[in-house]
């Protein structure tokens, strides 16, 4: 009998619903509505499409797809093998070219695609309205860098519906079957699940997905058991979808304040940070107790070595954000959330399956280039200092081009010079294995060629297949070489069903911190009349250069809260007074106009309402430098900055000016720590949340259920002490105190006795 790597068909199947072959196999199969089932005994489920070319080979009873259609089991088709020798045997049959396909990673990909601007894809030529086409159709893009790129890596961005996200899965799937060697589709997505504030809550009810907190908001329950129901929950509805692997968990520590992606991470304490982000990838990649299965995702934990600790608080998404600083030389705290946390699951798969590395240079740490091209932080201490074997793909456009330092370009930083070829080639002699938001294989082909001149032939090929064998391993462990379809009838009864739901309310519940209770004026347990004033929002403009004008509109549900209150429009007739507003938008840290003005562009970012002007920042900067640039120090001591929503502190101190001696409850969506003193003693009670419905603040306020949460970072006392901190130090910022003598430090919170005392608080303050 031949090895089991050539194993001949042992008799012929003749495919038939639910049909038993007549030779003693051990399978069935069903006729599905977009795809074929094959169901072995003890053993893999099996899919393929019935016009893909793909046959059935039966080898001791059991059915394997023929995907490369050469009418032999090859090793890479046996799923009885490890995904260890199957990813082996495959990227050793693959071309220059497949190889280039797998590490390719696509631009963000809408179902359907837009009509114009960012995401804008054509159908038959035209633009989807216009084209005849359904919304699950692959778009004549996705068809090009599926074909002719050989892209099986693909990111994914708003759905229509869960259907159509399932069937264009299924589209997908029977496209990439046909072709080569039948390499799967590996679906992604950033996270997906947060909550709509104006969204009802009802049990039984299902919705589009289930509604989450972000994960800071869950880091605040202070529980990683929660974290981890989240990521199996998650996981579940994401296999659902299509989507195998997630762009997540952010898992940076949050010890610079000013940060915009703050709100992205699970605080700032090194302990329950690490403790949470294994809860989530754990979640994320383990079937039940089983390890690697059909419901798990891979979890691509980002951004290695931390993008935390920005200085001044810039991101890396822009050139003025270029550098992330250690003035406590404190990379370690940074790296702990990967290395205790990430890289040492408790469960089965044993550590995330794919790392990605922040866009910035990391001051002092190898090469000043960004972390994506720095050998040192990738290939000595990821893989070499710490064993990481996984997948490691670059954050988004890190080869594209850019003009300047504040153009949302490419993010190229410190390799700014280079070609985009060489910038590949640099990247994948760092360790890199796959480049995010790239469609085209051209510049690692370029690159390949750059590393034959400088190494040889057989170095370059033994160094695309390492990557080859990680990114193949990942899509065979999550069982897409097996069965990459899906049942859209089951997608619509898991997606966002009701369990689901009502485990994502609950997180909620568990999210919302209360700061302050002065003479117990929470829960207001009677159906009393509340004064709700309307909030103004500013007009803003975002990173993709889309305006949003300026409007006042009611910062809650108002048909919802009326449920609980009786809603006046006096201030003079209410009860009490329910404000909704904003932490501070204190702007980025960088404006054009005081480069023009004869400045260096660099002004402070503010975590106050009001006017702040930055006389005790750094005279010089840390770090600095950049190509578009003439000078290297990027300070903005002296300067002055006013926050976008100054009004939101207006609306807190007016409100009570209005209600005089009765209560004002005020709501805080906090999206990073905030300075409270222009607005504390205005308020006779705070929450704060970090995405909640509205139902859920309704549910605290009345009494129905009991405040638990707890800060997962610290509020700060004022501004002098946001500059004097350590951007790359946890917990050193001197902390607010309110009337009533709490500290708004890591740990606090309040129920209805008072300050919450518990294991949670004595494990991790």
């Amino acid at each position: 009998m031949l090895g089991r790597e050539k194993l001949m068909i042992g008799c012929v199947l003749l495919l038939g619903s639910a049909l038993v072959s007549s030779c003693g196999n051990k399978f069935t199969t069903e006729q599905k509505q977009d795809y074929i089932s094959v169901i072995n005994e003890e053993g893999a489920v099996l899919g393929y499409h019935p016009e893909s070319g793909v046959k059935l080979l039966t080898v001791d009873g059991f059915a394997f797809k023929d995907l490369n259609k050469n009418g032999t089991l090859d090793v890479y088709e046996d799923w009885r093998l490890s995904a260890e020798k199957r990813a082996n045997d495959l990227a050793a049959k693959l071309s220059l070219e497949d190889i280039a396909g797998l590490m390719l990673y696509s631009s963000h990909q809408s179902i359907p695609g837009a009509i114009q601007g960012f995401g804008a894809s054509k159908y038959g030529g035209k633009p989807f309205n216009e084209s005849g086409a359904v919304a699950s159709d692959l778009s004549d893009e996705q068809k090009e860098f599926l074909k002719d790129d050989y892209l099986r890596h693909v990111l994914i961005t708003k759905v229509e519906t869960p259907a159509i996200a399932a069937k264009w899965n299924n589209n997908a799937q029977a496209y990439v079957e046909a072709i080569g060697f039948g390499i799967p589709v590996n679906t992604s997505s950033d996270p997906r699940h947060g909550s709509d504030s104006y969204a009802e809550f009802n049990a039984g009810a299902g919705g589009a997905i289930s509604m989450w907190p972000g994960t800071l908001g869950i880091a605040a329950s202070f529980d990683p058991s929660l974290m981890q129901q989240f990521g199996e929950i998650g996981s579940i509805e994401y296999r659902a979808l299509g989507i195998a692997t997630a762009l997540s968990p952010q898992i940076d520590l949050g010890t610079e304040p000013r940060w915009s992606r703050f709100d992205g991470t699970m605080g700032e304490d090194p302990d329950l940070a690490t403790d949470m982000a294994r809860a989530y990838v754990d979640g994320f990649q383990s079937t039940k107790d089983e390890g690697w299965g059909f419901e798990s995702v891979n979890a691509m934990v980002k951004h290695w070595p931390g993008g935390g600790p920005e200085e001044g608080g810039r991101d890396g998404h822009f050139g003025y954000g270029a550098y992330a600083v250690y003035p406590g030389k404190n990379i370690k705290d940074h790296m702990k959330t990967f290395t205790e946390g990430a890289f040492k699951l408790n469960g089965k798969t044993k550590m995330a399956s794919a790392v990605m590395p922040y866009y910035t240079i990391s001051n002092g740490e190898g090469e000043a280039v960004g972390n994506g091209f720095n050998k040192y932080l990738i290939t000595d201490v990821l893989r070499g200092e710490y064993g990481y074997d996984g997948v490691v793909c670059t954050d988004w456009a890190i080869t594209k081009d850019v003009s300047a330092v504040d153009k949302f370009e490419g993010k190229s930083w410190g390799v700014e010079t280079l070609s985009v070829a060489e910038r590949h080639y640099k990247a994948i002699e760092a360790g890199v294995d796959q480049f995010g938001g790239n469609n085209e294989m051209g510049p690692i082909l370029e690159a390949y060629k750059l590393g034959v001149a400088e190494h040889g032939e057989e170095y370059m090929r033994k160094r695309f297949e390492a990557s080859a064998v990680r990114l193949l391993k990942n899509i065979f462990r999550v069982g897409l070489f097996e069965n990459p379809y899906l049942d859209v009838s089951e997608t619509e009864k898991i997606v966002g069903n009701s369990e689901y739901m009502k485990a994502g309310y609950e997180a909620q519940l568990r999210s919302i911190v209360m700061l302050k209770n002065h003479n117990n004026t929470l829960p207001v347990k009677e159906r009393k009349k509340m004064y709700v004033p309307q909030r103004y929002i500013a007009p803003s403009t975002n990173w993709w250069g889309i305006v949003t004008p300026a409007r006042t509109e009611s910062p809650f549900n108002m048909d919802l809260i009326s449920k609980y209150f009786e809603v006046v429009d006096n201030p003079a007739d209410a009860d009490f007074a329910l404000v909704g507003i904003k932490s501070p938008d204190g702007g980025v840290g960088y404006d054009r106009a005081d480069l023009e003005k004869g400045g260096n562009g660099y002004i402070p970012i503010s975590l106050q309402y009001s006017t702040y002007t930055a006389n005790n920042a750094r005279e010089t900067s840390l770090a600095g430098g950049s190509v578009f640039e003439d000078f290297t120090n990027r300070s903005y001591k002296g300067k002055s900055v006013m926050t976008n929503n100054v009004t939101d502190m207006t609306l807190v101190n007016e409100t009570k000016a209005k209600m005089g001696d009765k209560p004002v409850i005020v709501v805080v969506h906090v999206s990073k720590p905030m300075v409270f003193s222009e607005i504390e003693a205005s308020a006779s009670a705070i929450l704060i949340h970090m995405g909640v419905q509205d139902q859920a603040l309704m549910d605290i306020i009345s009494g129905k259920v009991e405040p638990s949460a707890l800060l997962p970072f610290q509020m700060p006392a004022d501004m002098l002490t946001v500059e004097t901190q350590f951007e790359d130090v946890p917990r050193d910022m001197k902390v607010y105190m309110d009337e009533d003598g709490n500290s708004y430090d890591f740990a606090f919170g309040l129920n209805w006795s008072g300050v919450i005392e518990d294991a949670r608080v004595n494990k991790y303050r």
